[in-house]
């Protein structure tokens, strides 16, 4: 007998992995800006270089688990939405074939392990990973799913990726300009 939850707690671990690698990579560089702008010495005043490593590494690990799980909660609701207009599926057989895929995010994220130092490297081995879950997720509903279904998913999630980040990067962008608007020295 087999049990469904055998990769329940493979999600968790994954977002640790990327967490924490992108964390190692933020405290590098924040500390080399912190000793550019002259702040370092006066932060080991209060901590020692350890603790103060520490410190970050905890901080931006959480910024990181905070993005990363609100990206799967994200994706995962896009599917699902995906799903229910498309599929026939009334068992919820397609929700335990696409848990399998779960391992391809593991691996990633332990391949991320070994590129702590290189930010292009780690961010190609994260949009390469979410890319070949995309495809395996893809390649597992199209056996529930008609052809046309399993096109209108791939359009659905595509268009929905699409809107979301559009979203994201205008918002950014008015944030900067308006930032930059408001600053005195910028006229």
């Amino acid at each position: 007998m087999r049990n469904p939850y055998i990769y329940g707690y493979l999600p968790l671990i994954t977002i640790l992995l990327f967490s924490l690698t992108f964390g190692m990579y933020a405290v590098g560089k924040s500390l080399q800006i912190f000793q550019a702008i002259g702040v370092y010495s006066g932060m080991r005043e209060f901590l020692s270089d350890f603790e103060l490593r520490v410190f970050l590494l905890i901080v931006f690990a959480i910024v990181f688990f905070m993005l990363f799980s609100a990206l799967k909660l994200v994706g995962e609701t896009i599917h699902e939405v995906g799903m229910l207009f498309f599929s026939k599926d009334n068992e919820g057989a397609t929700v335990s074939q696409a848990r399998g895929g779960y391992i391809i995010l593991f691996v990633g994220a332990m391949c991320s392990a070994f590129a702590i130092q290189f930010i292009y490297v780690l961010i190609g081995i994260f949009v390469i990973t979410i890319f070949t879950y995309f495809i395996y997720l893809i390649y597992k509903m199209s056996h529930f799913i008609s052809m046309g279904g399993t096109i209108g998913l791939l359009i659905f999630e595509l268009f929905m990726w699409t809107i979301l980040l559009t979203l994201v990067v205008y918002v950014v962008l008015k944030l900067y300009n308006g930032i930059l608007a408001s600053l005195p020295f910028a006229n």
